[in-house]
């Protein structure tokens, strides 16, 4: 690898035309650890954004809080057994610990960079959380200070695959004047998040599940996507899913009286089972006026739809409603088979919501902190691995074609439609009586249309210009409930978050993964958990 710039091929006046040794797809905070990291390799690295790297997706516009934890035995040990019950324990204690590790000396190097951490009252810094934008700022700082080539507003259509069928790069289309680009390369990081449905949560409307699809389209395998059905408590007017602060609500039917179990543990389920029936309203009267002050300093873009209503959440009801967060929320995604992120497919890498957190999360969300934590981890050991991958190969392969399929592919018939496309996969994972309360019968009728929509849609023909993005992103999320709903009907059991109604307790047999992939043909397989790995391994 040599030079520090992307070289542009300045015989095709219309297009963009780049060579780099790592390409980084998503401009985030997993996106941009994996280009700092890359560069930091000594390779030439590009990184493409749907969005404005530093602002888009779902961390920029939120705070986030993050899995650092002191590096104590006690304090570890604590950190790594408090979730795993909730996760099902499909948790690998090895990876935690890397994890743990990394962000660590990644939240370190952030204040050694300038992050503006608080102190306590004694002046210790703390680095237990993140603002989200001052933290994408200064990654977007960094990143360019860095070398690398930052292509904005340059949604990514389909990979590029060479003869050998390792991948070459990838190619799309710049928002801003239309020009299409196409970006070769010797490794691609997949960092464009998960998929969250176009359901209006905050920073998610550029989370569609496109690195997934594109990855399928080489043959990438993902897993534990059937651990992707949380339902976030939102106002019905906002797009803020912050649900800490609904602990300190009162929750009640329109006519004003309680919602049962709506304030308890489990109040999300009682949450959802209410608004089957109707609306329902919640009312933050719980909280004092200290911690009143205390929210409204910590997360202060969530009082906005509020405010804007002129409506007082501590002392007046409003709607509520439970948005979908889907895979940024979950845990599954692309499955990486070692230390470097790598998936199943040569040169190809996935970082932060893109690659499932089963590792570290098993079949329950960490929330922002640990998947703040994975990003940060997962974005460095993958564009580490990929400049590495790159030295090892010491080429560019330029033999590139697309690999892209629905949306893109040559048809006599209509062009595929987008936004009706995508309207009908929402019609199958919003209801929560299909993806929240699981069941068999349901699910596989579910499936059935799903089926038939993929179907109609590789048979439509080839969209051009913008219209491609949206056709490729509702493909994607076509994609993304298909693989979703094969896993929980797979996963026989209630284990995490996959609840089924069917089968509600927890099954000790069924401690294991479950991978999936295909596009035509959906398939699932399980693989043994970590434990049970190194066990047969030991015989």
């Amino acid at each position: 690898m040599s030079d520090n710039a992307p070289r542009v091929d300045a015989s095709i006046a219309d297009a963009v035309e780049l060579d780099a040794d790592v390409l980084v797809l998503g401009g985030g905070p997993a996106g941009t650890w994996a280009a700092i990291s890359a560069a930091g390799e000594g390779a030439r690295v590009v990184l493409v954004d749907k969005g404005f790297c530093g602002t888009s997706g779902a961390t920029a516009p939120s705070g986030t809080g993050v899995w650092y934890i002191d590096p104590t035995p006690d304090k570890r040990e604590a950190a790594m057994a408090n979730r795993e019950k909730m996760g099902g324990y499909l948790q690998d204690r090895r990876w935690m610990s890397r994890v743990l590790d990394r962000t660590y000396d990644q939240s370190n190097r952030l204040a050694e960079w300038g992050y503006p951490y608080p102190t306590d009252d004694s002046g210790r810094s703390q680095r237990n959380s993140l603002q989200g934008p001052e933290y994408m700022r200064l990654m977007r700082k960094r990143t360019k200070a860095a070398g690398v080539t930052i292509l904005d507003h340059s949604p990514a259509l389909e990979l590029l695959v060479d003869e050998a069928g390792a991948v070459a790069g990838a190619a799309g289309l710049q928002r801003q004047g239309g020009k299409p680009w196409r970006v070769r390369a010797g490794a691609v990081v997949i960092a464009t998040g998960g998929c969250a449905f176009l359901s209006k949560t905050l920073g998610s409307n550029v989370l569609t599940g496109d690195g997934y699809l594109m990855a399928a389209e080489l043959g990438a395998e993902l897993t534990s996507m059937e651990f992707s059905n949380p339902y976030a408590i939102s106002s019905a007017f906002g797009s803020v899913t912050k649900t800490l602060f609904f602990g300190w609500g009162t929750f009640t039917y329109e006519d004003g009286t309680p919602v049962p179990g709506a304030a308890s543990k489990g109040g999300r389920s009682a949450i959802a089972r209410a608004l089957l029936k109707g609306p329902v309203y919640a009312q933050l009267d719980k909280a004092d006026d200290d911690i009143q002050e205390a929210m409204r300093a910590s997360q202060p873009n969530f009082f906005l739809p509020y405010d804007r209503t002129g409506l007082d959440p501590f002392t007046q009801r409003f709607p509520v409603t439970l948005r979908l967060e889907g895979t940024i929320r979950g845990t599954g995604g692309l499955r990486i088979v070692d230390d470097s992120c790598a998936t199943t497919v040569p040169g190809l890498y996935a970082a932060g919501d893109a690659a499932t957190r089963e590792l570290i999360c098993g079949g329950f969300t960490g929330g922002g902190s640990h998947n703040a934590a994975w990003a940060m981890s997962s974005g460095h050991w993958s564009g580490q691995g990929a400049a590495r991958y790159v030295k090892g190969t010491r080429r560019i392969r330029r033999n590139a074609t697309g690999a892209g399929t629905v949306g893109l592919q040559e048809s006599t018939r209509p062009t595929l439609n987008g936004v009706t496309l995508a309207t009908a996969v929402q019609n199958e994972v919003f209801p929560y009586e299909i993806n929240y309360f699981r069941e068999a019968g349901r699910l596989t009728a579910s499936l059935a249309r799903l089926d038939t929509l993929w179907h109609d849609a590789t048979k439509a023909g080839a969209v051009s210009g913008i219209d491609a993005v949206r056709a490729r992103e509702s493909a994607a999320m076509l994609a993304t409930a298909r693989w979703m709903y094969r896993s929980a009907l797979a996963r026989k059991e209630t284990r995490g978050m996959h609840r089924r109604d069917d089968f509600p307790e927890q099954d000790p047999s069924q401690r294991h993964y479950i991978t999936t992939g295909g596009l035509d043909e959906v398939w699932t397989a399980t693989r043994p958990h970590a434990e049970a790995s190194l066990a047969e391994a030991a015989e």
